[in-house]
């Protein structure tokens, strides 16, 4: 239902994201002058019929307090995350609390975006 990923636990490739999920998300430490052969990725049919927003931040710096519901809208835990750590939402409820001034943060979500209305319900 969520993640946290923490900076200093990421190895060689490592997919973190089950395959059915849409929000994909794989760690890369690499050694210099690596590269990949070009390409672009393809258009292609949609498996499914019913979709949900799923969404990750990533602490570029300072920290956030990050709380994880349950589908039923119980508190399941908190957690912190710094610099370097990203926290994934793949369902559930989520909230954030911003722990230090100039605290910036990447948010990536699934889309597209339809506005608040058929994106999310407030706890």
């Amino acid at each position: 239902m969520h993640r946290i990923n923490r900076f200093d636990e990421i190895t060689e490739r490592t997919d973190i994201s089950e395959n059915e999920q849409f929000l994909q998300l794989a760690t890369l430490r690499m050694p210099k002058d690596k590269t990949f052969r070009p390409h672009k990725h393809i258009w292609k049919q949609p498996v499914v019929d019913l979709v949900i927003a799923q969404e990750s931040w990533v602490v570029i710096q300072g920290s956030v307090e990050v709380s994880f519901f349950d589908i039923d809208d119980t508190l399941i835990e908190k957690q912190i995350i710094r610099r370097g750590d990203c926290s994934l939402t793949y369902q559930g409820g989520h909230t954030y609390t911003i722990l230090e001034d100039d605290t910036v943060v990447y948010e990536y979500k699934t889309g597209p975006y339809q506005g608040q209305e058929l994106d999310k319900v407030f706890l």
